[in-house]
């Protein structure tokens, strides 16, 4: 028996929820974006705690260490949703040829192109595209359990920026990655679960993409404090990236849907965050001015010319921001950090139910989920999924990824939780 069979009507749930209509049960996702995955060491862990198949866990995103979910977890823990992604991680390097190695004495396998090297502290350092010639890209410290970005941006000469050299990174897809994305999203579609991919090039402004990890030797404004003041002192110039990047988007959006057409359900648009915990990063009208448009025109394009449903992340207080993300045609929202100032669950329900999808929400994974009791994750669950689960237009998931360090017993408590709301 295939060990998706439980699982077939997976598409069919999340394409309810997509829709606003009440699913057969709450869909679950984990893993289908890299905003709503698990690391890698709570994978392993929950992998022994089914009593699956013992093995290595594959990194299925490097920077963050989240790890990769095959069909028999997928199936013990009830998951509706895969995801499919681009050929090569946010450091540039393909994700093929598999090899072993050690996260704090845990054997993972990583892809061929993971070229790391140690430095005299005991942090790791990562390269971009395989360089070890190149400046590292990105930090995990010593015992750490993820990557941060090395900010390694030149002196700025005004009278030299050029917004072209922010574009660097982007460019026309081509027939290799093409090639992925069609084998990968039909692989995807023929698990019978609901398909969500990411393929990049939409992420105006999002900070983990801006200091250029994937660049041997980036340039232009790739400091991210140098960024957010650049939103500001030299907006005309941000407008001039966001337009290149949304325009080479868009002529590769039409040649990815050519390749994979409707087997996709939703796609990943952007992580830019908006929303700190207890305010916005900018105003609603810095937001109209000078974000808007870009989504709009990639959210247009998308509505008008294939079935995709469009999804964007924003951790923090971002509800001032929900009518406006409604407005340029973005459907789902996530990860719903009801944590935040103005985020409430039952009101975000109330306000935004029937307009905007929230996919994410179900638990805190600040405190209760990695410090609180088991009783405490289970009675988070049912009272969020009480919340947003009637009438549809609710993807359970955790309020981002799942971290490191996080009691398995704490993680398959959420899960059966979801069973527990769902078999009433």
């Amino acid at each position: 028996m295939n060990v998706l069979q439980e699982n077939a009507a997976g598409r069919q749930r999340i394409a309810a929820a997509l829709s606003h209509r009440q699913p057969d049960r709450v869909p679950i996702d984990f893993g289908a974006t890299n905003c709503s995955g698990i690391h890698i060491s709570c994978v392993a862990a929950l992998r022994d705690y089914y009593g699956l198949e013992k093995h290595p866990v594959r990194v299925s995103e490097p920077g963050q260490m989240l790890g990769l979910i095959e069909d028999d977890l997928i199936a013990a823990m009830g998951i509706d949703t895969v995801g499919v992604f681009p050929r090569t991680t946010r450091f540039g390097f393909a994700k093929d040829k598999w090899k072993s190695w050690r996260l704090n004495g845990l054997e993972v396998l990583v892809p061929e192109g993971f070229a790391v090297t140690t430095a005299e502290n005991g942090d790791t350092l990562i390269y971009p595209q395989s360089d070890l010639s190149a400046p590292p890209s990105s930090r995990m410290p010593a015992g750490g359990f993820f990557f941060d970005n090395i900010i390694r941006q030149d002196a700025i000469d005004e009278e030299k920026l050029n917004p072209e050299d922010n574009l660097e990174e982007y460019g026309a897809i081509g027939q290799q990655d093409l090639d992925w994305l069609d084998r990968e999203t039909a692989r995807a579609a023929a698990k019978g679960l609901g398909v969500v991919a990411s393929f990049g090039g939409t992420a105006f402004g999002d900070i983990a993409n801006v200091p250029g990890p994937a660049l041997r030797h980036p340039k232009g404004i790739r400091d991210i404090t140098e960024w957010y003041v650049s939103t500001t002192s030299r907006r005309e110039t941000i407008h001039k990236i966001f337009d290149g990047q949304s325009r080479i988007a868009l002529e590769n959006l039409e040649r990815i849907h050519a390749a994979v057409g409707d087997r996709v359900q939703a796609v990943f648009l952007c992580g830019t965050d908006f929303g700190t915990q207890t305010s916005a990063f900018c105003s609603t009208k810095t937001f109209q001015d000078l974000y808007f448009p870009y989504y709009k025109r990639v959210c247009d394009w998308i509505h008008a010319h294939t079935s995709w449903k469009v999804l964007k992340h924003s951790c923090g207080a971002v509800s001032k921001f929900i009518p406006s993300f409604i407005e340029a045609g973005i459907d789902i929202l996530n990860p719903v950090q009801c944590s935040a100032t103005g985020m409430d669950a039952a009101e975000l329900k109330a306000n935004f139910g029937d307009r905007i999808v929230f996919w994410g929400g179900g638990v805190d994974t600040q405190h209760v989920l990695p410090f609180g009791t088991a009783t405490e994750v289970r009675e988070q669950v049912l009272r969020r999924c009480e919340v947003f689960a009637p009438g549809g237009g609710f993807v359970f998931n955790t309020i981002h990824n799942i971290q490191a360090q996080t009691p398995v017993e704490n993680i398959v408590a959420m899960i059966d939780a979801v069973h527990e709301f769902n078999g009433r």
